[in-house]
């Protein structure tokens, strides 16, 4: 291997770079030219720079790859070279729309940045002049090369890359800059491109090949993929190889999947864009002032270049002493010109949207270009040649031979054809032939046979079928030039076949790209419930002000207003105040919901009263809302198993539909050359050639593996809004709603679940019901409060309330849990033990109980109340000390969600850890069958509970199992959530039983549980409609395509047959239909689109 040293960095700088076939043709150029003289070739499309490392020991490498790209047609503006292959500096361009685009990283373009950049504006010549003012070194123009380097070249982080890698980087880079490798990891990347589940599939495909890839989502309607890898530093060949296959790709974020449980902290990142650094010292001035913060632990991660100037900080807030606004203020201080402004990466939605929009664009010109040109054609190839009399003069000009035997329609029609057949149908042509030349290209990881039978895409179909009727004509056209005497028919040309082909294929992909934007906008319409601004009150010289501030500038703590008819910045707790919030697009609910000092209010809510002052707690990237849409996010990229029947037969739906076409074309051209087929059409060799292409071309046009792959991606997406809009997040996407929609038994969780659960009551207690155990009162209730204080159970929190204020008078020494029973502790300054807990921890500890005591617990069980036990250790021996009953109340709601769920077929069972009278008491009052209760489970045995109830619960008619879903919230429903089918998490439970559900219902309402079920069941059946519809139309179009209605006449004597102009419209409508019938939905039209029963109406 060549040492280190021997290698050099050079960039060019190329004015005419323009898309990812540039880049796989500039790549294969210079490997063949120069093999293993060259260790990498980086061509980057954004700055129109290609890196290359080389040997520096060969001579004139540099000239004489610069000339090999200049004979090539690339135009070499600047080359600039470095000795120093570890050179890691990158310049940074701001383009005016607040984005920051980089060289690739070692560029070395830092002297040519200055030509980069748009001319500088009033305002940066007013900025520059202001920074003349304050900056001796600029003004006396000291030759600052060392402090250009170290300030190019970050101390605390010199591995930063180009600022869109960065952004994404950010969750993986430490304090001092260095990656620090755990793993696994996940990208999530944006993707350009793709048409139909063929291309997902070529890319899911392509990266499973990679030997340190273990999973790949690729969503065609959100142009998004997601890739956990293994390795680390491996984003950038995920991102290369997506685009190697013809499609764009840009890294969106990276996730290090080990560091989740990580535990959290109060210390924020930020990256803050400074605009106004115009010479070496204004980076060291700015890092010298972040220093000087001291005592506030502001970490500077990377510091501001001037060709990158973004500085990245990480720091403790303390409102309102001290916050990123008193940090952005610093900074601006420091120099009158500089401006600071904290910087945002577009997120994955705007980069989609921009993906679907650039799309759009590309066909809407395309499309004009055709419907321009359709205009005269229509006119010329169709009213004149089948409605106008062939005595019409004009006609008899246009259809007499001119040249040879070539008519001046024929010559005007190919005119009218070919500038379509370039410029309107190429954007089908190019991807065509990226995805034959990535197959068939050297080093393709594609097998041999596979070559053959699993190849292409929608674009190869439509590239095919406009090709033969373009180049097909053309031979008619040759041939009639050739042989002066023949005379061929205008109706054996498809030069007006082209041209309406390419426009009907072009409008459905237009409608269809439209009408796909519109399933996946849940993310967004969340993202825009948050206002931009917030309204900051700040104490200033001894009186209150309110000022506006950028949303981004809140911290924890600050304290701002929420005016009428507005929406909290933030999620806060009341200051002042009292009003009524709708909370409808967070959790469903309609009514609106009254908050006073000390309730909690989210952002996304709308206050409907008067104002009211609250204090921040989950600010930006921390509240409600934004967990909202990264559960609604995470969902969007899991597929229901149904997607894996379209994924197989898209898979090999081109070959077959090839295969079917040369078929096609081969069996009519027997026909007619054999006589079975005979007409005017047919009297000559190039017209039985012509009269058998005209079915290949419409076999091959008709065909749409379109709607086979939007069929499920689309429904999902929009019964995913739609489920949004009812309270309830899809964090398991396609495969939890297809689980869902086959439910046989729902299982409830008591505690927290089917009951209130957040504040139980102590409503009955009897102290030492066994007699005086020599201890006081007042000693066992405070020693009793500190253990509970230790738990967060409900019952533990009841207990403490009943406890009140009394105090412990010794410290605790060691608390033990005894998983499903209850605690015990002892305590430091006596001999003193407690233990509390149910009776089953009583038994354990051979506690005596006399039968009164046991008839009062039955009759607080009998009464739906839970009991709770406490017992002290003394002389060795456990003494019964107090009872006391629980009453926790249960939800409104309760009773009529379950009596909605039985009249639907569906089984409800209660699963509680509570004892079994008490839970059949609970289970009588909401309706609940005594044998459907399952009681005195510990948590450990819930997950088994629920095995059982799988496997003997009954299942629909054909399956093996019962389908069964549990509901829950505390963490010891975790693994039963886990194991049950469908897992649904309350949303005010705990993070780790979210964590492991399938659904989480954001307004912790029960009636969303019924509303859940009724949606699954319409999306999978919408699911399964459209594939129905896909099939049905891909069975029927090509056999009435491939001409098997030819021998059936109409009325007129004419043969049934598909024209490929009306082919290609049908195959649009086909696809089409299949996104409309998703978004149809939403629609509000009775029997259509979903409508959510009332529950206890």
């Amino acid at each position: 291997m060549t040492p280190q040293s021997q290698t050099s960095l050079t960039s060019y700088l190329l004015g005419n770079l323009h898309c990812p076939s540039c880049v796989a043709a500039i790549r294969s150029l210079l490997a063949d030219t120069y093999g293993d003289k060259i260790k990498w070739v980086s061509p980057n499309l954004v700055t129109s720079v290609v890196t290359v490392e080389h040997l520096s020991t060969i001579p004139g490498i540099v000239q004489n790859m610069a000339k090999t790209l200049e004979d090539v047609g690339f135009d070499v503006c600047a080359v600039d070279s470095s000795r120093d292959s570890t050179d890691q500096s990158v310049t940074v361009v701001d383009q005016g729309d607040g984005n920051l685009v980089a060289p690739q990283r070692g560029s070395g373009f830092e002297f040519f940045s200055w030509l980069w950049r748009p001319m500088s504006s009033p305002s940066q010549d007013a900025a520059r002049a202001a920074h003349l003012k304050n900056c001796h070194s600029c003004r006396s123009g000291q030759d600052h090369h060392d402090d250009v380097s170290s300030s190019i070249q970050s101390p605390v982080s010199p591995n930063y890359q180009a600022s869109a890698t960065a952004a994404a980087l950010d969750g993986v880079v430490t304090a001092d800059g260095a990656a620090a490798p755990s793993g696994p990891w996940r990208a999530t990347l944006s993707v350009g491109g793709m048409t139909c589940a063929v291309c997902t599939n070529t890319i899911t495909n392509e990266m499973e090949k990679l030997p340190w890839v273990s999973r790949v989502v690729v969503n065609l309607v959100a142009n998004s993929a997601v890739v956990d890898f293994t390795e680390p530093d491996r984003e950038q060949d995920i991102v290369e190889g997506i685009q190697d296959l013809g499609y764009e790709a840009t890294l969106d974020n990276v996730q290090d999947l080990g560091r989740d449980s990580e535990k959290q902290t109060d210390a924020r990142e930020v990256e803050i864009k400074i605009d106004g650094i115009f010479c070496p010292r204004c980076p060291d001035r700015i890092y010298a002032t972040m220093k000087s913060f001291g005592t506030k632990h502001v970490d500077v991660l990377n510091k501001p270049t001037i060709n990158r100037p973004l500085l990245k900080v990480r720091y403790t807030p303390a409102s309102p002493t001290f916050t990123i606004r008193h940090i952005l203020k610093a900074i601006e201080a420091t120099d009158p010109s500089l401006h600071a402004s904290i910087y945002h990466p577009p997120t994955l939605e705007e980069r989609s949207r921009a993906i679907r929009a650039k799309h759009q664009r590309a066909l809407l010109w395309r499309m004009i270009l055709a419907l321009i040109i359709a205009v005269p054609t229509l006119i010329l190839g169709i009213v004149y040649m089948s409605l106008v009399p062939d005595s019409d003069p004009t006609k008899h000009y246009l259809m007499k031979p001119w040249v040879s035997g070539l008519s001046r329609m024929e010559i005007i029609l190919f005119a009218l054809s070919t500038p379509v057949y370039f410029f309107g149908a190429d954007i089908f042509h190019t991807r065509a032939m990226k995805e034959v030349w990535t197959m068939w290209k050297s080093g393709s990881r594609t097998s041999l046979a596979q070559r053959f039978y699993k190849f292409g895409s929608m674009n190869l179909l439509i590239s095919l079928g406009t090709t033969i009727a373009y180049f097909s004509s053309i031979a008619q056209m040759i041939a009639a030039a050739v042989n002066h005497d023949m005379d061929v028919p205008a109706d054996r040309f498809y030069f007006d076949s082209v041209v309406f082909l390419t426009l009907f294929l072009l409008a459905g992909r237009m409608i269809e790209a439209y009408s796909k934007s519109k399933t996946g906008s849940a993310v967004v319409a969340l993202a825009k419930l948050r206002p931009n601004t917030a309204l900051l009150v700040e104490e200033r010289a001894g009186s209150v002000v309110t000022a506006q501030i950028p949303l981004d500038q809140l911290e924890h703590g600050d304290v701002i207003r929420v005016p009428h008819g507005a929406s909290p910045a933030a999620d806060g707790t009341i200051l002042t105040g009292e009003s009524n919030f709708d909370e409808s697009s967070l959790t469903g609910e309609s009514r609106p919901i009254k908050k006073i000092p000390g309730d909690e209010v989210f952002a996304g809510t709308v206050n409907k009263g008067s104002a009211i002052t609250i204090r921040a707690t989950g600010t930006s990237g921390k509240s409600m809302l934004d967990q909202i849409v990264e559960v609604v996010r995470e969902g969007q990229t899991k597929r229901a198993p149904v997607e894996q029947i379209a994924d197989l037969m898209t898979s090999y739906f081109v070959p077959v539909v090839t295969l079917i076409a040369v078929i096609t074309w081969i069996v009519w051209l027997v026909l007619v050359q054999t006589g079975k087929v005979s007409g005017e059409e047919t009297d000559t060799t190039s017209g039985r050639i012509a009269f058998a292409f005209q079915f290949a071309i419409a076999v091959f046009v008709v065909a749409c593996p379109c709607g086979l792959g939007l069929a499920a991606p689309t429904a999902i997406f929009v019964g995913g809004g739609i489920a949004a809009n009812h309270g309830i997040l899809v964090k398991g996407g396609g495969e939890a709603f297809e689980k869902a929609s086959r439910i046989d038994c729902v299982v409830f969780d008591k505690t927290g679940t089917l009951t209130v659960g957040g504040e139980p009551q102590i409503t009955d207690s009897a102290m030492l019901p066994e007699g005086p155990v020599d201890v006081p009162e007042t000693t066992i209730l405070s020693g009793l409060k500190a253990i509970e204080e230790n738990s967060t159970h409900p019952i533990a929190k009841a207990i403490v309330a009943f406890c009140g204020t009394e105090r412990s008078s010794a410290d605790l020494e060691a608390v033990e849990e005894v998983p499903g029973k209850g605690m015990k502790a002892a305590f430091k300054s006596s001999e003193l033990n407690i233990a509390v807990g149910n009776e089953a921890l009583m038994r354990s500890l051979d506690v005596n109980m006399s039968d009164r005591t046991r008839s009062t617990l039955e009759t607080w069980k009998r009464e739906a109340k839970s009991v709770a036990l406490v017992a002290i250790e003394k002389d060795s021996a456990w003494r019964l000390a107090t009872i006391m009953a629980i009453s926790d109340p249960i939800r409104d709601e309760t009773v009529p969600v379950i009596k909605a769920l039985q009249q639907r077929g569906t089984q409800v069972w209660m699963l509680s850890g509570d004892n079994l009278t008490t839970a059949r008491a609970v289970a009588h009052l909401v309706g609940i069958p005594s044998d459907h209760v399952l009681a005195e489970v510990l948590p450990s045995e819930k997950a088994d509970r629920v095995r059982y109830l799988q496997a003997t619960a009954g299942g629909t008619a054909g399956s093996g199992r019962a389908m069964v879903a549990m509901v829950g919230d505390g963490v010891n429903d975790a693994p039963a959530l886990t194991t049950a089918d469908v897992g649904v998490a309350i949303g005010s439970g705990s993070d780790v039983a979210i964590s492991s559900a399938d659904f989480v219902l954001a307004g912790s309402r029960l009636t969303a549980v019924p509303t859940l079920l009724d949606l699954s069941r319409v999306v999978f059946r919408r699911i399964k409609m459209n594939f129905g519809w896909a099939i049905v139309y891909n069975m029927v179009a090509l056999p009435i395509a491939a001409g098997c209605l030819y021998a059936v006449r109409t009325n007129s004597g004419a043969h049934i047959k598909l024209d490929p102009v009306w082919a290609s419209l049908a195959m649009a409508l086909s696809s089409l239909s299949v996104v409309l019938s998703s978004l149809s939905l939403r629609s509000g039209i009775p029997f259509v689109s979903f409508r959510a029963k009332r529950v206890g109406a």
